[in-house]
């Protein structure tokens, strides 16, 4: 079992930023890819980006590329999302998510946090 705790979700304006936090715990060993997903009211989940624990490797959607970036700290078993240049239509519940395929699909992940609200006023 693996838990996965986000936060640092919150209200900010175009063009701020903000950064999530995801704390792993238990077996994170058997999940090695993290990965932030987000959904927004009416729409479906999407990815965000993802992150291998071991090597640092990393994928983004094009949505976001250029303006966030994922990392992790494995003494901490945590894993960010820094987010810059906000837009309105990043406005979601971002999810924090474990597993063992680095993939861009909700499916392949097993493990998901409760969800954190990101609010971008224009």
């Amino acid at each position: 079992q693996v838990q996965l705790v986000e936060s640092g979700g919150g209200l900010v304006q175009a063009g701020g930023s903000l950064r999530l936090s995801c704390a792993a715990s238990g077996r994170t060993s058997s999940r090695p890819v993290m990965a932030w997903f987000r959904q927004a009211p009416g729409k479906e989940r999407e990815f965000v980006a993802a992150i291998v624990w071991s090597s640092g490797s990393t994928n983004y959607a094009d949505s976001v590329k250029g303006r966030v970036t994922i990392s992790r700290d494995n003494a901490k078993n945590t894993v960010y999302l820094q987010m810059n240049s906000l837009k309105p239509e990043d406005t979601a519940a971002y999810y924090c998510a474990a597993g063992n395929v680095f993939s861009t699909t909700s499916l392949r992940y097993n493990y998901w946090g409760q969800g954190t609200q990101v609010t971008v006023t224009s």
